[in-house]
């Protein structure tokens, strides 16, 4: 066999296992760390014990596809300086093989898990992260107050010692709720009466509604052709915009769908936008990582001990971290265009490890 390709596989079988050693543990700790935070939460209801951990196993696969970037850049760092220490790769070079091509090898599996993760992996976290939601959102005080966007509309329910409501309208346009229909029901469910207006302006809680028509539980109609009416929301104009704050419950195949439908409903659509560039970028940020991981360890001379490379790899994640966040802010702001703002911190981090490879190489 040609001695390159049993190189190549070595240094495939090598960092896959550096990958999944790196997973292991930061998937321990972030059950452990999560565990607390859900025992904080259930500490003072009256649930099994054995919920927190169920949370915590729904929870924690969605916190590492987030944080996966950075275990590729620990595992990098961690393997290409394993292979340095131990001679590995002067042997690899003594039997013609660059230092491009010891970094290329572990670049093209990063793609490749990159792929499978976006295309695989975040749809099945997605879907946990929603049945999270769904158990957890039976134990939160603020569950009588709630809202969706669906198919058929916008939903909003509220509730008061008085009375339950629910509120439905077709869309939203600048200010304004429109084909709105409100239904009033006793602490029994039973149907009070039904508000149906032309649109609400809900820039404020006090809604303002225009054109209303106010039918019985019977279907009589009570009152209509009313011109403005009031009615005291928990929802305003920010609060309905920011329904979909988290992003995680949405899966990389129904982006697309999701977009179409904000738009029909009369939603800004760049948070969304911003997710879909985000994740067709992934793939090519676990790229960007491996090739900065070879930079710090084969491109540097370093005669410190492996806590050096520790602090460097730590510091490199809380800089990239806070570019990408910093970039992510000036694209839903349209201080950027969002194709820029989610494109540019990756093309950058890959331009300079690029850079570096190849003075590496050439060394």
């Amino acid at each position: 066999m040609n001695r390159s390709l049993l190189i190549n596989k070595y240094l495939v079988k090598e960092f896959s296992k550096t990958i999944g050693n790196m997973c292991l543990l930061f998937f321990a700790l972030g059950c452990i760390i999560n565990l607390f935070e859900e025992i904080n939460f259930f500490k003072d209801l009256n649930v099994a014990i054995y919920l927190p951990v169920i949370m915590t196993v729904l929870y924690v696969p969605s916190i590492f596809y987030n944080i996966f970037p950075f275990i590729i850049l620990f595992s990098g760092i961690w393997f290409f300086l394993k292979i340095k220490k131990s001679d590995e790769l002067t042997a690899m070079r003594v039997s013609g093989v660059s230092t491009l091509s010891i970094i290329i090898i572990p670049s093209i599996l990063s793609v490749v898990l990159g792929i499978f993760i976006i295309t695989s992996l975040n749809p099945v976290t997605s879907a946990l992260v929603k049945k999270y939601e769904r158990i957890k959102g039976a134990y939160e005080k603020e569950l009588d107050y709630l809202a969706a966007i669906t198919g058929n509309g916008i939903w909003i329910k509220e509730k008061s010692l008085e009375k339950n409501t629910i509120i439905r309208s077709s869309n939203l346009q600048n200010e304004n709720l429109m084909k709105v229909t409100i239904y009033e029901f006793d602490e029994e469910s039973n149907i009070l009466n039904r508000i149906e207006a032309e649109s609400a302006n809900i820039n404020s809680y006090n809604w303002k509604l225009k054109n209303v028509k106010i039918i019985d539980n019977e279907g009589n109609v009570i009152s209509k052709n009313i011109e403005n009416f009031s009615y005291l929301s928990t929802y305003d104009l920010k609060k309905i915009k920011s329904l979909y704050t988290n992003l995680d419950t949405i899966s990389f195949w129904s982006i697309e769908n999701q977009i179409k439908l904000l738009e029909k409903r009369g939603y800004s659509t760049k948070a969304m936008e911003a997710k879909l560039h985000r994740s067709l970028a992934y793939p090519f940020f676990l790229l960007s990582m491996v090739l900065l991981a070879g930079v710090f360890t084969l491109g540097m001379n370093f005669k410190e001990n492996n806590l050096t490379y520790i602090i460097v790899a730590i510091i490199l994640s809380v800089i990239i971290y806070f570019f990408n966040d910093f970039s992510s802010v000036l694209g839903k702001t349209e201080k950027l265009p969002i194709i820029i703002s989610a494109w540019m911190p990756i093309v950058i981090i890959f331009i300079f490890g690029s850079v570096g490879v190849i003075h590496a190489n050439q060394k």
